[in-house]
């Protein structure tokens, strides 16, 4: 008797006395099929050794089957609490989120300026803004970066190339060289701002930066104020 679904109306209610209402055999319902088989055998044409032998042995399959899923339930759920206890745990230090920005069309058709954040470590004493295609192969546009004090700065593209064009929408990638106060050639991090609270919805984390949630998931680096990976 291979161990497989058994239609609820056909058999076993002589068996069990009652229905699965969700037409779904466990190990219990096996051991009683296995017994009343036995009782119910032929006498001139018992069951052998080998078939009884199978049959026990797929029930302890299936008994081990059930073991299994349930630690991996249970490490299921370890794994996002401790996801969330990290996201919580990041509250106060610096967030890079993926260097991405969009380009799109507003719905006059003109294009959307697009807002975003840079956060240096030291000092600025000059340096540019380079704004790439996705794939890094083409610059669109570069903007400077004016003399300022180090930390999180917010620079706006209105869209244009540097020939004065529209660009085309998109994905975009920043990459952002300056020089500190002591003539250090460096560069700022995309998208870097300190996470201000965490919150949970959906089954979702979110991080606030800036004033404004963001998935986690979007998240690509957490580190020290002082710039040291974390």
């Amino acid at each position: 008797m291979a161990i497989t679904n058994i239609n609820p109306k056909t058999g076993l209610d002589s068996f069990t006395g009652s229905v699965n209402p969700k037409s779904i055999l466990g190990k219990d319902d096996f051991m009683k099929l296995l017994l009343a088989e036995l009782q119910h055998q032929d006498p001139t044409s018992p069951m052998d050794t080998d078939k009884i032998l199978n049959q026990t042995s797929q029930l302890a399959t299936l008994e081990a089957q059930t073991k299994t899923n349930k630690a991996l339930e249970k490490i299921a759920q370890a794994f996002g609490n401790n996801k969330n206890f990290s996201a919580v745990s990041a509250i106060g230090k610096m967030a890079k989120l993926k260097n991405e920005i969009t380009l799109k069309k507003q719905q006059d058709g003109s294009l959307n300026p697009v807002t975003f954040n840079l956060h240096f470590d030291n000092d600025i004493k000059e340096g540019t803004i380079y704004i790439y295609d996705e794939e890094k192969n083409t610059l669109a546009k570069t903007l400077p970066i004016p003399k300022d004090k180090k930390g999180v700065h917010t620079f706006t593209w209105d869209g244009k190339t540097s020939s004065g064009e529209d660009a085309k929408t998109g994905k975009y990638k920043i990459v952002a060289k300056y020089q500190d106060s002591d003539g250090k050639n460096l560069q700022g991090s995309f998208g870097s701002n300190k996470i201000e609270a965490v919150k949970f919805e959906n089954d979702k984390t979110f991080v606030k930066l800036g004033g404004n949630y963001v998935d986690f998931t979007n998240v690509e680096e957490i580190y020290q104020a002082d710039g040291g990976a974390s």
